[in-house]
């Protein structure tokens, strides 16, 4: 009893279901989900105001590729440059060449490549549908939060982005995680599970500020209120995790340095275009 008191043993299968070489990965399935569920509140939303729905016959494969694209690239030029510049076919392709090859997936993604990766999928898609780029962006910041929660669910099933070791009763001790990250027998934070529970909150408080105030200030402040406050709580959870991209003794580490001009970003949007809306630009 003292044992399980003391930390919590995490050695999940990553796997759902196996069909001779291929895998169903909790992680995909997860991932799948967020963005499923998160289109059909869009949708809702869209119907809801009396848009027509052909808008969004393809902002999810935008959204889609534009986060794939993004958080894989930012995952290999922010935090492991040094292998990905001397094995580029691997940032593209899931799978590992050295020192055998295997079928990987896309296990690094980082979330701030996300968010470039994202806008500028959106900045195409706004030019193609002649529409502001902020009528996309308000909508989701009411859904990213909730995509990321199922996403950092898929990160606790895979043992992945762990966190700082800790002595607290609820510590989860990763037995089959990276033995790079450090020793899987060491009791850590569940940062995962902090975010995950952070972004179901923030998916809460969202979409309740969009129904109150959407509409009612200029497109983008919706956004910025979810950015701010979506990297300001990355900035805070980031000191329950390993530090990643920079030497081990620095104050803050590489996810921490790329979230401040997204808070700041996000800052200005939402003081800047808390006004009475301005007339159609679409």
């Amino acid at each position: 009893m003292n044992f399980l008191l003391n930390y919590i043993p995490w050695s999940p299968d990553p796997v759902l279901l196996r069909f001779g070489s291929f895998e169903l990965r909790y992680y995909s399935l997860f991932f799948a989900f967020g963005f499923i569920l998160g289109y059909m509140i869009i949708l809702r939303l869209v119907k809801k105001e009396g848009e027509k729905p052909e808008l969004l016959d393809q902002f999810l494969m935008y959204v889609v590729v534009g986060t794939i694209l993004g958080a894989r690239l930012g995952h290999c030029i922010f935090y492991d440059w040094e292998y990905f510049s001397q094995h580029p076919l691997e940032m593209f392709l899931p799978v590992q060449f050295e020192p055998e090859f295997q079928f990987t997936g896309f296990r690094g993604l980082a979330s701030h490549g996300g968010a470039f990766g994202i806008t500028a999928a959106l900045l195409l898609l706004a030019r193609r549908q002649k529409k502001s780029i902020f009528w996309y962006l308000d909508k989701l910041a009411v859904v990213v939060p909730l995509a990321g929660m199922f996403i950092r669910l898929g990160n606790l099933m895979n043992s992945e982005i762990v966190g700082e070791p800790t002595d607290l009763p609820w510590a989860f001790q990763f037995r089959l995680m990276s033995s790079h990250d450090g020793d899987p027998m060491e009791p850590r934070h569940p940062s995962q599970l902090y975010e995950a529970i952070s972004y179901l909150a923030i998916f809460g408080f969202m979409f309740w500020y969009y129904a109150k105030r959407y509409g009612k200030v200029q497109q983008g402040q919706v956004f910025g209120v979810f950015f701010a406050l979506l990297f300001f709580d990355r900035f805070l959870l980031e000191y329950t995790k390993i530090n990643e991209g920079i030497s081990e003794d620095a104050l803050i580490n590489m996810g921490q340095i790329l979230s401040i001009p997204f808070i700041l970003i996000g800052l200005y949007l939402a003081w800047s275009k808390n006004k009475p809306p301005t007339p159609k630009t679409y």
